[in-house]
């Protein structure tokens, strides 16, 4: 499955950020040893459901730390039989612009 979530601290530091706190959550996604990326606005996550979804608890629970409040965003596409496609969906749709005049 590949799993897009946002966590982030429903409050701010004083000045107005919260990328302290995120990047704690990134933290634990990037030492769970999966597939993933993160961007701008979500952190992209690839594996079976009982590993993604415990990730994405522990980076939830790495922003709780430091809030009292956290807001959690989550996307999945469940797609049995099928990996690699964090990678693979992107190249599929680069592939039809390649073709585009």
């Amino acid at each position: 499955m590949l799993v897009a979530f946002s966590v982030a601290p429903s409050g701010s530091d004083e000045t107005g950020g919260v990328a302290k706190a995120v990047a704690e959550a990134i933290r634990v996604v990037r030492e769970s040893g999966l597939p993933n990326e993160t961007n701008a606005m979500f952190t992209l996550i690839e594996g079976e459901w009982d590993e993604v979804m415990d990730v994405v608890k522990r980076a939830t629970e790495a922003v709780q730390a430091s809030a009292s409040r956290v807001s959690l965003v989550l996307k999945a596409d469940i797609r049995p039989g099928y990996t690699g496609q964090l990678r693979a969906k992107v190249e599929r749709v680069e592939e039809h612009l390649a073709d585009t005049p």
